[in-house]
């Protein structure tokens, strides 16, 4: 039976390509990165261990120590961490962030991938076995948008694109064609946050892939959280992009869209 490595950061998608792995016959080897990791994951996993994500070293000599060729990357992790000090880096973590000319999501993980390469461990894309997530185009709610959402849709998708560009983020928040808020790195929940208040009520929230998206890492990804963070800030809109984003706890998205009046369209 083959074994695959899991690097889970926080989220349900851990737990779905873990599910799905299994249903495939794999033997998963979790490590869950940050102390928020959703704990169904032990549920799913052959092996389960906590190592801090800042303890690369440490990762490495797991993936070693238990003979992983292929690793997934999934699930959120901001470069909060970076900054909080509540961890420190280990040394192959400075090397690493020593080495790169800058700090950048796309610059950080192709280091890792990198370093995982130097051990005979591939990265496979994260969608591999859980594509059936990404909805196709079309309205994904009973409700339709409105014209104003629609163009608000548009003018959000576009933006996101182009901060997705200079691997700054990949959400929007936008209303009446004004830009509220840009993801940087406070990570999805926390723009739509502050872009929903400053909004007042009826934001319009778009996120997407970068244009040079790696699907390795960092696949845009909506669920539950996010239409929590829309519902309390009274957002109205929720744009993604078609074949591109993953949806996860659909059924669960899509009921609590419908209960608040949000439309959800995949462009």
């Amino acid at each position: 039976m083959e074994r695959i490595g899991l690097l889970a950061g926080i989220g349900a998608l851990p737990v779905e390509i873990a599910r799905a792995a299994k249903e495939l016959g794999y033997e998963v080897y979790a490590v869950a990165l940050l102390p928020d990791t959703d704990q169904r994951l032990r549920d799913y996993a052959d092996d389960y261990q906590e190592i801090n994500v800042l303890k690369v070293g440490k990762i490495l000599k797991y993936l070693k120590k238990n003979d992983i060729h292929k690793v997934t990357m999934i699930g959120k992790v901001t470069k909060e961490v970076l900054f909080a000090k509540k961890t420190l880096p280990d040394l192959k973590a400075m090397q690493i962030l020593m080495r790169v000319p800058d700090r950048k999501d796309d610059t950080i993980m192709l280091a890792i991938i990198d370093e995982l390469r130097k051990i005979d461990v591939e990265t496979f894309d994260q969608t591999e076995l859980i594509r059936k997530l990404m909805p196709g185009k079309g309205v994904l709610t009973k409700r339709q948008p409105t014209e104003a959402e629609r163009k608000d849709m548009e003018f959000g998708f576009q933006m996101a694109k182009e901060i997705g560009r200079m691997d700054v983020g990949q959400t929007v928040v936008v209303k009446d064609m004004a830009v509220m808020a840009l993801e940087a790195i406070e990570g999805t929940d926390a723009c739509i946050l502050r872009g929903g208040k400053l909004a007042g009520g009826n934001a319009v929230v778009a996120k997407v892939a970068k244009p040079q998206q790696d699907s390795r890492f960092d696949v845009p990804t909506v669920g539950l959280k996010t239409l929590q963070m829309m519902v309390e800030t009274g957002a109205k809109a929720l744009a993604i992009e078609a074949d591109a984003t993953l949806l996860v706890e659909r059924a669960e998205v899509i009921a609590l869209a419908e209960a608040n009046d949000i439309t959800i369209m995949a462009m």
